[in-house]
């Protein structure tokens, strides 16, 4: 499902953000600062700082993620929902280096902390060329 294209948007060059919704219906946002490519079907999040995202995929598994291509800027949207959680592992191993490699670039070695790598199951892909999901549109538990 995830195109080939797409890659270059998930290596954390701009950050990605992230949107989930808690059984109520309210939104939360966060800028994230990895989406991991899994296979052509599943995408990880890193999971570090967000508890109310955390809270929110608990209630409600859907989630959206918008991405930014570092060269042309075309931007995409995933929608996801979220199948498990790893502590441990190459996907795990992996996201942790690049997060550390991230942290070391910008001087703050050492201040992030991977959680746990969410894996998520990827529902759609969307090329937006700019325009954006209406809020009404985001996936709640309640639709």
């Amino acid at each position: 499902m995830l195109p080939d294209e797409i890659k270059a948007a998930m290596q954390g060059v701009i950050p990605s953000h992230v949107v989930t919704c808690g059984a109520d219906g309210t939104p939360n946002a966060s800028a994230i600062s990895q989406v991991y490519y899994v296979d052509r079907d599943h995408v990880a999040l890193s999971h570090q700082f967000f508890n109310k995202t955390k809270r929110n995929v608990a209630e409600n598994p859907k989630a959206t993620v918008w991405l930014i291509h570092p060269e042309t800027f075309e931007t995409w949207d995933l929608e996801l929902e979220f199948d498990h959680s790893e502590t441990s592992g190459p996907i795990f191993e992996a996201m942790d280096m690049q997060i550390e490699a991230i942290a070391s670039i910008v001087g703050m070695k050492g201040i992030f902390k991977l959680r746990a790598a969410d894996i998520f199951r990827v529902v759609a892909v969307t090329k937006t060329r700019g325009e954006r999901i209406p809020l009404s549109q985001i996936p709640r538990a309640d639709r």
